[in-house]
């Protein structure tokens, strides 16, 4: 199977995802229970809720590897490179890699989400045979894909997290998240061209929801060659701006007139909160 054929496989999976993990929009966990029979309401913490969220679709993902006739194996170490590794059955020399996103609406601008990571762009991305912080090198893989959930979160009082419950109360319990989108799609199709998280190494995501589902992200008409070379790059290049002076290459248009390509491989058509 090559990768064309594994992302078409993938974006059939995650089709009906949301009628697996919700029930009229909302989601169907609804709290963490004890021996005591107590349920304590989940909170809207982001990386409570992601978290739960893979451990609910796990076996999914397995169902879905056995039936396209594929083992799969979770990151050794937390915050390893992918979070699943699918391999081949019949050669276990076929692999692709599947990190696992999910991130939430803009209140504000509803068509956007607040954006995630794409993985690093630091010593496994640049070294495609280093085994630092990743499951297998990078040149190992067949494909390098994304799938991911972008929810709605409830605005839940404050004081209903301090709630708890029994069983015959369940109904009572408001869901912290509903309204899912599922997508999957290969990481450098819904690239941005800026960094994904503060000061670490991270490659940042594009954050208009159709542009994502679409793959429709700021390499898309650059392709995937120029993608790894300027994410290997990122922050490396120097430039000299307006002013004389040198700094960090760190856009893809500064990336092109450095490199001597033209400028239409831009994907200008990316969009953006407030316009463009």
């Amino acid at each position: 199977m090559d990768k064309k054929a594994f992302l078409m496989k993938l974006k059939e999976f995650v089709a009906d995802l949301g009628d697996k993990i919700s029930q009229d929009g909302e989601w169907t966990i609804k709290g963490f229970i004890d021996v005591f029979e107590n349920i304590y309401p989940i909170s809207s913490d982001t990386k409570i809720i992601s978290k739960i969220l893979e451990i609910h679709l796990l076996p999914h993902f397995l169902a879905f590897g056995d039936r396209i006739g594929f083992d799969i194996e979770l990151a050794t170490c937390q915050n390893w490179y992918p979070d699943l590794t699918f391999i081949s059955k019949k050669d276990k020399k076929i692999k692709f890699a599947v990190d696992l996103k999910t991130t939430y609406r803009d209140e504000k601008y509803l068509e956007f989400c607040n954006g995630f990571t794409l993985g690093s762009h630091g010593e496994y991305f640049i070294n495609r045979t280093s085994s630092k912080n990743i499951q297998y090198p990078y040149n190992e893989y067949s494909g390098h894909f994304c799938l991911g959930i972008i929810y709605q979160r409830e605005n839940l009082p404050n004081l209903d997290e301090l709630k708890t419950y029994k069983l015959n109360q369940l109904n009572l319990i408001k869901s912290a998240i509903k309204n899912f989108i599922f997508f999957a799609e290969e990481k450098w199709k819904i690239a941005s061209d800026k960094g994904g998280s503060g000061n670490t190494a991270n490659i940042g995501s594009i954050q208009k929801i159709s542009d994502i589902i679409n793959g429709n992200g700021v390499f898309a008409k650059a392709g995937e060659e120029i993608f790894d070379d300027y994410w290997s790059n990122f922050g490396k290049l120097q430039i000299i701006d307006k002013n004389g002076k040198r700094k960090n290459l760190t856009s893809l248009i500064e990336y092109l007139e450095y490199r001597n390509l033209p400028l239409n491989l831009y994907n200008k058509k990316v969009g953006k909160k407030g316009g463009d």
